[in-house]
Parts: C-alpha cells; structure tokens; sequence
C-alpha cells in the first residue's frame, strides 16, 4: 500500500465529507436520537456515504468501521487492517452552531493506527499524519510540518468541553501539576492541538469509541507524540464494541497512568457519545 498517496487520497475524501456537511447546514437540518441518546443528523450520514464510496474504491476490499454503520448493526467481518471512520465527529457542538466539529478518517494495522486526516468544515483546517513520516496542517494555502513541543512549565492541558471532571483536573495536579486551568474544545482537535505544539497534554477518563480517537492519534503519533492506554503503553484499536476505556495523550513523554482516576463502567450497553 501506499500510504503516502493515501494521506493524500484521504485528505480529498474528507474535503469532500466536509462540503456534504456544509451544504446541509446551509440548507438546515433536523436531530434525532440514537438508543444512546446522543444527537445524529442527516449531515453524520450524508459525510459517512462520500466517504465509504470513496474508500471503496481507493483501497477495495479493505473493512471499514463506520459509526453510524455501526450503530445500523452493519460491522463488517476485518482482520488486522481496517479504517476506522468518524464522519462527523463533535455531534453536539455542530447541533449548537459552533465549529469545533471534525470529519475523521484513519487506517489502523496491527491494532495501531497508522495513518490518518482530521478535517474541521467549518473552519478548513486540514491535519494528516502518517506515522513515522511526519504531519501536517493545511488552513488553505499549502501544507506546512507540524511538531509536539516540549514539555512546558507551566504545561497547557487541552480537554473536553462537555466531559471535564472533578477526576480529570485531579488528574492534571498529580500528572503536570496542573491547578484546574486548561483548554476546552471538541471533537478530536484536542490531538491536533497537542500535535501542533500548542498543547502539553490531553486526559479522557470516560470511555469513547475508536472512531473518535484514531484520526486525530495518528496525527499526534506522526507529529511525535504519544497515547497511552489506561495502565500505560500504546492505546491499541480492534477492540470489543471497538471501546476506549479511557486514555492519556501527550507531546511525547511518559504520564503517570490513568487507570486509578478512571470513571466507572460496566463494560456494557451503548457505545459512548465522542471525545
């Protein structure tokens, strides 16, 4: 395979998922409820079909797991090699109007994901990695490298707006720390923004599905970064209901583990609603 003209390929795809969600937004849209009760809107499933048909025909026969192909209960039989689709990832920021929202793209092998594109419409900023060859953002006028920066002090913590808790700021005092202070966006530009060196760290102590994570991880991997699992070592993807216990990613230093601060879960029911 080659995955150079792939991150390439991937990049147009997700361009394209991007002005399929635009148009429906400037056309206006409704929300429903899917059985987790998270928001889904004919944008999620306009973005999904450009990219399968893309996909099809740019790697045939490779398995692609989708959301809402997932949520459809369609989970094609895959192997060790597979994408990982979020076509619209950040559901409810969309619904609300803002434009920290994300069309998420990735090819994991061997259980780590490999190469991948994060795409935000709203704003046209375009991030692509490919691990071990470097990443790169394009805001429009031509692709320029990114880089993780050292770890500073005192260090920037990126986190989630809608799932920032009493256990992740402990967290950030024990790891970095960190009193409280941090940076609050969605969907997976967390990753990006620690892939661009302007972020030290990025916590997720609730669970979140790979489809959420594998983009923007190959992005921040590629860049030099890293992300560990919840008792440390790589976050790795094939998992059952393809779940995210939780994780830790940084500009590439070693944190303390996440496992003692983790949320409770059963392991069971829905998947659980974005990064």
């Amino acid at each position: 395979m080659d995955y150079a003209r792939l991150v390439d390929d991937l990049a147009v795809t997700a361009r394209e998922a991007g002005e399929a969600i635009l148009t429906i937004v400037r056309r206006g849209f409704d929300v429903e409820a899917k059985s987790d009760s998270s928001p889904v809107t004919e944008a999620d499933r306009a973005a999904e079909l450009v990219i399968l048909a893309a996909l099809a025909r740019l790697a045939p026969g490779v398995p692609v797991i989708a959301e809402e192909e997932v949520a459809a209960g369609r989970i094609p039989a895959h192997g060790g090699t597979f994408f990982l689709v979020d076509p619209l990832d950040g559901t409810k920021e969309f619904v609300r109007g803002g434009d920290d929202y994300t069309v998420n793209i990735a090819l994991v092998e061997n259980r780590e994901t490999r190469l991948g594109v994060v795409f935000a419409p709203a704003t046209g900023r375009l991030h692509g990695g490919l691990v071990g060859e470097g990443a790169w953002l394009d805001e429009g006028a031509g692709r320029r490298p990114i880089r993780t920066r050292p770890l500073q002090q005192p260090a920037v913590a990126v986190a989630s707006k809608s799932h920032f808790t009493q256990a992740t700021a402990d967290y950030l005092a024990q790891s970095v720390g960190l009193g409280g202070s941090h940076v609050s966006i969605g969907s997976s530009l967390k990753f990006c923004i620690v892939a661009e060196g302007s972020a030290d760290i990025y916590p997720r102590l609730a669970p979140t599905s790979e489809w959420d994570t594998a983009a923007g991880h190959a992005v921040l991997l590629a860049a030099g970064g890293r992300v560990d699992g919840p008792e440390g070592g790589p976050l790795l993807y094939g998992k059952p209901t393809f779940l995210n216990r939780g994780f830790v990613a940084t500009s590439g230093w070693e944190p303390p583990a996440i496992a003692p601060f983790l949320e409770p879960f059963s392991g069971g029911g829905d998947l659980p609603q974005g990064v």
